[in-house]
């Protein structure tokens, strides 16, 4: 018999399923009822449910509960400093069996070349990732990136199996004003899944944006505004990651009324905080203890996410779906006992048996070699324009404040927490040095230096002290990009980075361990901040309001132009 045939005969009960996982309650995402019965699994796909079934393995799920397993809407696989195999084996065992990513990180770096290096992973790895193309690289004329991809570029990426549609279009002022450009990329994917990015956009300017066909939103960080993206026909995906959390402020939105068209992403999350509060399962944890209903929580983590973005054969426990399961042991502390991705039971045998992909971007960080003065900064106004941090949120403040010119120099002043911010460009292209200030990491000595800059990727670093942030720079050179904390001339902590100064190439337990080292060395520098290394690298990211810096200055991003 043909697969399709079998499995219809699996269905029926005429032949034993592969695998069947027997007495446990299945969540019924239509009703809201727990379900006793069992699930036959034929190759990667469901047979049957709720009936009785035989099978050439049977698992004994007694006292389990089984839901769909969870999808991811928006991430970027970079920001977890690890490459695709490894957040594979990180996020899988946890629920996570489909992850929507944009690969623009690495499309900053390395271009094309990044893209397709995901493209290969996702054909190897357990979990499902589907590559989105990335649709702004760089994100805006006023940084310098490693790479440019136009329209064409994207053209010829398009087709891989692992594809749904064109990634967030953060180039939202392209949109509106109709910039040529923007528009040949948008209209590469006009029938197809176009994702969003435009954070207190509202009114007339929404209406604009939307009206190009574009389809999800997952910068939304209040109700209100959540609530007009929802009524204009916008997907609102609810994000944690480890800088931006927005799920306290948009749990309240979260109902039975909302959950078709709501659905859950991470965004940029490092395995530090994987490992100590979780993943999507974290999302789904807190939503219920905050009061959304468990059943509109799973909806959004699983069948509406996979409606939001095409993905019809998956979402829920039902024939002919995927076999995307996860074994609970309850709804409310959603502990992953036992994962099934593709019929595939997770485990380490089966994360051994995966095909490989070499690494791509190797010695990208070609930056000029620093000295203290390069940290000056000149000019005969005392009134300077400063980034003011809102922790939890990549949005900035536009603050002013008056620092004295003493020596042609204005000086950092830790007394105030006005601490030196400079980006440093690390393509090779133009060796651009950009220098300001920011308020709100607390540091009182040292400096902190990184190459996960978004988006461009440059290196930034932030310092109360020259020597010590010309430190801190140089060494990302020496280790091919990462993080760096120094104090007093003696580097304290740092972690490698070297996959296009992104991802490192050790395994997740390594990798989270170090950060465990990197941020208790931030510690001791003062730094006040619980994520100080990703609430860094989106200081520099001139899409996000209000104040941002790149490697050609500081960003007035409400007038999206750089400061004179």
């Amino acid at each position: 018999m043909s697969d399709l045939e079998h499995r219809i005969a699996v269905a029926r009960g005429e032949a034993p399923a592969d695998i069947v996982l027997k007495n446990g309650m299945i969540f019924d995402l239509m009703t809201g009822e727990l379900i006793a019965g069992d699930v036959a699994i034929v190759g990667d796909r469901i047979a049957g449910v709720f009936e009785s079934y035989e099978g050439k393995r049977e698992i004994d799920v007694t006292g389990k509960i089984l839901v769909p397993g969870f999808i991811d809407t928006h991430l970027h696989i970079e920001s977890s400093l690890v490459t695709p195999f490894e957040f594979d084996r990180c996020v899988l065992p946890r629920g996570v069996t489909t992850a929507i990513c944009d690969p623009h990180e690495i499309g900053n770096v390395i271009g094309a070349a990044g893209i397709r290096y995901f493209q290969e992973a996702s054909q190897h790895t357990l979990m499902d990732i589907k590559v989105q193309l990335s649709s702004c690289v760089p994100s805006t004329h006023m940084e310098t990136s490693g790479a440019e991809l136009l329209a064409e570029d994207l053209a010829e990426l398009m087709g891989h199996p692992s594809g749904i549609g064109l990634a967030e279009f953060m180039n939202y002022p392209g949109v509106i004003y109709r910039d040529p450009e923007a528009m040949k990329k948008i209209r590469l994917y006009e029938d197809a899944h176009i994702d969003g990015h435009c954070p207190q956009l509202s009114g007339r300017d929404l209406n604009a944006y939307i009206s190009a066909g574009i389809r999800t939103e997952h910068e939304a960080t209040t109700v209100e505004e959540a609530r007009e993206k929802l009524r204009k026909g916008m997907r609102v995906l609810i994000r944690e990651g480890s800088v931006s959390k927005d799920t306290h402020a948009l749990q309240p939105l979260l109902t039975h009324f909302t959950a078709p068209y709501m659905c859950l992403c991470t965004d940029d999350r490092n395995p530090l905080d994987i490992g100590e509060y979780g993943h999507l399962d974290y999302v789904i944890r807190t939503l219920i203890e905050l009061g959304s209903p468990a059943l509109a929580v799973y909806r959004a983590a699983t069948l509406s996410a996979a409606e939001a973005f095409g993905l019809k054969d998956r979402g829920m426990i039902a024939p002919g779906k995927r076999a995307d399961i996860v074994v609970l042991d309850s709804l409310e502390r959603c502990n992953a006992d036992m994962v099934f991705a593709g019929g595939v039971e997770v485990n380490d045998a089966a994360f051994a048996a995966r095909g490989h992909v070499a690494p791509v971007g190797r010695g990208s960080v070609k930056a000029p070699q620093v000295r203290a003065e390069d940290f000056r900064t000149t000019g005969n106004r005392e009134e300077v324009d400063v980034i003011g941090i809102l922790e939890g949120k990549i949005i900035t403040e536009h603050l002013k404040e008056t620092v004295p010119i003493v020596d042609g120099d204005k000086a950092p002043d830790p007394a105030r927490d006005l601490t030196r911010i400079t980006v440093i460009e690390r393509h090779g292209k133009n060796g651009n040095i950009a220098s300001g200030f920011v308020k709100g990491f607390g540091l009182k000595a040292g400096a902190i230096a990184s190459t996960v800059c978004h988006d461009h990727h440059n290196i930034a670093c932030v310092g109360v002290d020259y020597d010590d942030m010309a430190l801190a720079a140089n060494r990302l050179s020496e280790i091919e990009g990462g993080f760096v904390v120094v104090k007093d001339g003696e580097v304290l902590a740092e972690l490698a980075l070297p996959v296009a100064g992104l991802m490192s190439l050790l395994p997740f337990e390594d990798v989270r361990d170090q950060l465990v080292d990197l941020r208790a060395a931030a510690r001791t520098l003062g730094v006040t901040l619980e994520e100080p290394f990703l609430q860094l690298a989106f200081l520099a990211l001139p899409v996000i309001p209000a104040l941002k810096i790149t490697d050609r200055g500081m960003v007035d991003v409400t007038k999206f132009e750089i400061i004179s």
